[in-house]
């Protein structure tokens, strides 16, 4: 018996949620940036300093247009956040430790992988802290050094001394007098941005900038300048820039406590972020 109206079996057929799809334009980028911390690992292994340098630089360069592709094709995801933090914990994180640890560091037995772990280490916290503050740290700035700008003041190291000819078991003359070995160069520059990683220290993010906003002609001229400065002896110019947007957090915060201001870029100092929905 029936009460009369029939049913069909596609609509006693349970209904299946629609899957979801992954976007492809900014994930490529962000495996791109993958692909540029994986390369730089392989390129180490087979003692290519030179070229392991440049496939981190390439990385960071991936990296920072993943998100800004994301927003301008309207393209993020929760997928994509998570699939650009771990990517950065490769390329920014594993990649340039074991890189300055199979250049340098390893010449100083345990405290060469201490240095190497302290800054995976401080990468990783780094980049967790970051997601779970997103939505309560000031957008122009950074919480610490960001991982990426660390990664650079590592490599930037590998990539000027190998460009001169310097390895990292040999002994350089600093400031016209004092003789310093590489290998211990090295393990302050591996300590020191690791550390700055989880430091309260703020760093412009230039996340302000919009690209999509016309600028005076003047600007266009600056950035080919620019271009054209760096590549004349890409290596030097390069780390002197990250040397010096890294030594920029602490004149800030230097500065803002000089002045009395607020030196931390959490919106709030009392309560502790929501984490729901941030991870």
């Amino acid at each position: 018996m029936h009460d009369g109206q029939d049913t069909s079996p596609a609509e006693l057929a349970p209904i299946k949620p629609r899957r979801k799809g992954i976007y492809v334009l900014p994930n490529l980028f962000t495996l791109a940036a993958l692909f540029g911390g994986f390369y730089g690992i392989v390129m180490a292994m087979n003692g290519r300093f030179h070229e392991a340098a440049i496939g981190i630089f390439c990385a960071m360069v991936l990296d920072s247009l993943d998100g800004r592709v994301a927003r301008m094709t309207n393209t993020q995801s929760a997928f994509g956040e998570q699939m650009d933090s771990l990517c950065d914990m490769v390329s920014f994180g594993a990649a340039p430790a074991l890189i300055a640890y199979i250049w340098a560091l390893k010449d100083l037995g345990r405290w060469g992988w201490i240095a190497a772990f302290v800054y995976v280490a401080c990468a990783s916290l780094r980049l967790a802290r970051f997601n779970v503050n997103t939505a309560v740290v000031d957008k122009r700035y950074f919480q610490g050094l960001p991982s990426p700008a660390a990664a650079a003041l590592v490599m930037g190291l590998v990539w000027l001394m190998t460009d001169l000819g310097i390895a990292g078991s040999d002994t350089i003359v600093v400031l016209g007098a004092i003789e310093m070995k590489v290998r211990w160069i090295m393990f302050a520059f591996a300590l020191l941005a690791g550390l700055t990683m989880v430091t309260n220290v703020p760093y412009y993010s230039f996340k302000d900038v919009n690209m999509k906003k016309s600028v005076p002609f003047a600007v266009i001229v600056l950035i080919a300048l620019g271009i054209a400065a760096i590549n004349i002896d890409p290596p030097t110019v390069l780390f002197g820039i990250f040397v010096a947007y890294g030594l920029s957090g602490y004149v800030i915060y230097a500065y803002r406590k000089a002045k009395g201001l607020q030196t931390s870029v959490i919106s709030t100092s009392k309560d502790e972020p929501d984490e729901r929905g941030l991870h």
